[in-house]
């Protein structure tokens, strides 16, 4: 039972490579971010959305919001090339607690160079850690990497990372998510979107204000496997509030 449990959370959690691989959508020529909303009426909103991610965050607004309620449990995590980006899909116990509401943790993801911006400054690694509740409502976390010395968390799942797209394998040391993350949990908050295919709305974004550090052979391995940039573009803010 707890096997097929697993199966279904990692299928559920593979939302970016679901129907939306199959329109053939990438990062560069015909298939670029540019090209999203004309490749299937289903990427409608990557054109004509309002409330599109990824966002440069300035001007934020100071408030008084509470602190992250954040739990990780060790458990099977399973990693995939999916042909977008590198993906580690997770086992059940880890839960993000916001607005008296409790997220489980699906997958989490990369993208170099980063996707979102910090008062106009990219990082050359952004990992997302992709939330939901029972109601199927997400939560983004977003992770900023600076070049500094090796991760040793992002090199458990590095040294099998899969070279060819649909490889998938099961990490033999599951990264530790708490000491990936840095020891603060200050953040950005604001309303998005998701950042590829079908790019759907009404997700809320918390992009973490401390980075961390990997290395530039870790940096150049991700992209020696994805071969190409996987950022989408700045996206308009259209008189959204980034909080702080």
């Amino acid at each position: 039972m707890k096997g097929k449990l697993l199966l279904a959370a990692m299928l559920a959690a593979s939302f970016s490579a679901s129907a939306a691989e199959h329109a053939h959508w990438g990062y560069e020529g015909q298939e670029d971010p540019a090209h999203w909303g004309k490749l299937s009426p289903d990427f409608s909103l990557c054109e004509t959305g309002k409330n599109q991610s990824p966002v440069n965050i300035h001007s934020a607004l100071k408030t008084h919001h509470g602190q992250l309620a954040l739990n990780f449990q060790q458990g099977k995590q399973q990693i995939v090339n999916n042909g977008h980006t590198i993906q580690i899909n997770a086992s059940a116990g880890n839960t993000l607690k916001l607005d008296g509401d409790t997220f489980i943790l699906q997958q989490f993801h990369f993208h170099s160079p980063s996707e979102n911006e910090i008062d106009g400054k990219q990082f050359p690694l952004e990992a997302h850690f992709v939330y939901k509740d029972k109601e199927g409502e997400l939560v983004v976390l977003a992770l900023m990497f600076q070049q500094g010395k090796t991760n040793t968390q992002l090199a458990l799942a590095w040294q099998q990372m899969p070279t060819a797209i649909d490889q998938m394998a099961i990490l033999s040391r599951p990264l530790d998510i708490n000491a990936l993350l840095p020891k603060q949990f200050n953040f950005y908050r604001f309303s998005g979107s998701l950042t590829t295919p079908p790019c759907s709305e009404g997700v809320t974004w918390l992009v973490l204000d401390q980075p961390v550090s990997a290395s530039a052979e870790q940096i150049n391995q991700f992209h020696s496997v994805i071969h190409h940039n996987n950022n989408r573009p700045i996206q308009p803010l259209n008189g959204r509030v980034i909080v702080d």
